[in-house]
């Protein structure tokens, strides 16, 4: 009995001692897992940073067609800048047929003349009536003057006469007063009938800068030096260069020049390396088509803001504008170009940008 129940003292001893030593073992592996995860992971600058974009000039405008006053029409383009031109400012780009303005500005033209006849020979009517008018107005007034010249011998003569003589006197003054209110309204609607003409001549006048200013928008000059790009449109399934003869719309887009002394870069920037590019850090640029043409530039700026990828909702990029120095023949827009960049290591490069 006493040899059993020491067998179970070893045995109780024996687990507890078990039971510490595992305890012992497994403390420290979990410390070291917890200071390996609570240690912080610190970011490297790379050597160099490589960008792809594409060139775009700095300034840049599209020559569209004219809108015109009144219903919008095709017009016909008839004479038109080959693509690939550089032209100097004011040089002609673009020239449509200007025969339905210059007809519209003739019609116009002639119903002004036409209404300025009709308001001279209102004019003249108006003037005739009115010396009319006026003589009836002035001879009425003299019978008002001699019928009260006639009052006064109403004492001397019998009483059927002198009634007579105020009888004459009422209606000599009434025709006078009548004529005088009858003179006023007619000045009046004589006013009214040369205003209406006018009016319709101003029209016609404001009718006629309208066709004249349309037969000026016929010709389209350059507003500064650069090379001209013409649009292609849609036409029978194919994408084709317009050209003299087609029929456009107003509003269409029919050539673009371009400023190419000017030019830069929009390149994508990763994520990851944004915080290394900073505004005013200098670049090298290189055209994927011309390897052998290398030029200086600068990161004019950056986007705050982080766009997503095509492809990717969890990949995104900003917008690094890197504007080149100087110029050259086969730098144009749209072609494809690398830029260079040494990596800003500076404190100030350690911002955040933001990511939708």
């Amino acid at each position: 009995m006493s040899r059993g129940r020491g067998v179970f003292v070893v045995t109780a001893l024996l687990a507890v001692a078990g039971g510490s030593v595992a305890c012992g073992s497994t403390s420290p592996i979990n410390n070291q897992a917890q200071a390996t995860v609570a240690a912080p992971a610190t970011a490297t600058a790379p050597e160099a940073i490589r960008l792809s974009g594409t060139v775009e000039a700095v300034r840049s405008r599209a020559v569209i067609v004219p809108r015109l006053q009144g219903p919008l029409l095709p017009l016909l383009i008839i004479n038109l800048v080959p693509a690939g031109t550089r032209v100097e400012p004011g040089d002609l780009l673009v020239e449509f047929d200007p025969q339905q303005q210059e007809r519209d500005a003739f019609d116009r033209r002639a119903e002004v003349v036409n209404l300025e006849g009709e308001i001279a020979k209102k004019r003249a009517e108006q003037a005739a009536v009115e010396a009319k008018d006026r003589t009836e107005l002035t001879a009425a007034e003299h019978d008002v003057e001699r019928a009260r010249l006639d009052i006064r011998k109403n004492e001397l003569i019998p009483k059927i006469e002198a009634e007579k003589n105020t009888l004459a006197l009422n209606q000599a003054v009434a025709r006078f007063e009548q004529l005088k209110i009858t003179f006023d309204l007619k000045r009046k609607a004589a006013a009214a009938e040369i205003r209406i003409l006018e009016i319709r001549r101003e029209r016609a006048e404001r009718a006629l800068r309208y066709a004249e200013g349309n037969a000026k928008l016929m010709q389209v000059p350059a507003p500064f030096g650069g090379l001209v790009v013409v649009k292609r449109i849609y036409r029978n399934g194919n994408f084709v260069e317009l050209a003299e003869g087609d029929e456009v719309r107003p509003g269409t887009p029919v050539v673009d020049i371009v400023d190419t002394s000017v030019m830069r870069v929009s390149a994508k920037l990763n994520q990851a390396d944004a915080r290394f590019v900073q505004p005013g850090q200098a670049a090298k640029i290189g055209l994927d088509g011309f390897p052998e043409l290398l030029f200086d530039g600068r990161v004019e700026s950056v986007t705050p803001l982080a766009t997503a990828s095509q492809l990717t909702n969890t990949v995104r990029s900003f917008t690094a504008i890197v504007s080149i120095n100087g110029s050259h023949p086969q730098l144009l827009p749209d072609l494809t170009a690398w830029v260079d960049l040494a990596p800003d290591r500076t404190p100030e490069s350690e911002i955040t940008r933001r990511e939708p």
